[in-house]
């Protein structure tokens, strides 16, 4: 389970630098001259090894990230926000939770690859598998999985339902924000299914974070998105555990 709650909020599949809030939202001027809220499609907690790698290679029932196993997400376990997922107190309150904790307000839908929902490769075995996360998932909300096997809808328990589709990023994105309605769309992981959406630019906020390991192997997450960085603002603040908080905000 452990496993489980780590790849809900890890996606492997403070100040405007730390939280992608709805006070940060793009906005825009209809006809009319009203003010709309446009909502917004987010990135977080999205660990990568120095070398770029999302997730290990390997992945398994037993090993939702392959050889990685929990190296990537170790900075996130004893924050506050993981603990309380899993209905313990305590848990450290500094800049690792403060980052943490921004997963989850606003969010209206997340868009996951199969590879975060699923160890299962092909037509699928059954109709058996619900995830990795049991009948009460973390989520609280409308989950869109791509796949190009679409099966039946499955409702969870706390509000999560499961949407199986075969669709483009836009094509997805634009049933997620129905699905939303009217909040924000965070998008879960694994590394292709980011790097899909930041290559078709549907993404205005991306929080990473970079740890230092090597794994050498797995699946790469900026492969393909040369100078992506001019269509991002950049900061990265540096944690005492280790790791570096690097986020990207749409200009």
């Amino acid at each position: 389970m452990l496993s489980g709650l780590a790849l809900a909020m890890t996606g492997a599949s403070g100040s405007s630098s730390l939280v992608a809030g709805r006070g940060n939202r793009p906005r825009r001027c209809e006809a009319t001259c009203q003010e709309v809220i446009v909502s917004q499609v987010r990135v977080h907690n999205f660990s990568v090894s120095l070398d770029g790698f999302g997730t290990g290679e390997g992945q398994s029932l037993d090993a939702p990230f392959g050889h990685a196993g929990t190296r990537l997400h170790e900075w996130f376990f004893p924050t506050r926000s993981f603990r309380a997922m899993q209905g313990q107190p305590g848990g450290s309150t500094g800049i690792d939770d403060a980052f943490a904790s921004a997963w989850a307000p606003g969010i209206g839908a997340e868009i996951m690859g199969r590879g975060k929902f699923s160890p299962h490769r092909g037509p699928w075995p059954g109709q058996e598998w619900n995830g990795w996360w049991g009948d009460n998932p973390p989520f609280h909300t409308p989950v869109l999985v791509l796949t190009h096997h679409p099966r039946p809808s499955v409702q969870m328990n706390g509000g999560t339902t499961f949407d199986f589709l075969d669709a483009s990023p836009a094509q997805a994105l634009a049933q997620a924000r129905q699905a939303a309605a009217g909040g924000d769309v965070r998008i879960g992981g694994g590394p292709s299914t980011i790097r899909e959406f930041l290559a078709a630019d549907l993404i205005d906020y991306v929080h990473i974070v970079v740890v230092p390991i090597v794994l050498g192997r797995g699946e790469r997450l900026w492969d393909g998105l040369e100078a992506l960085e001019d269509r991002f603002q950049i900061e990265a603040v540096s944690s005492p555990s280790g790791v570096t908080h690097v986020t990207l905000s749409r200009r």
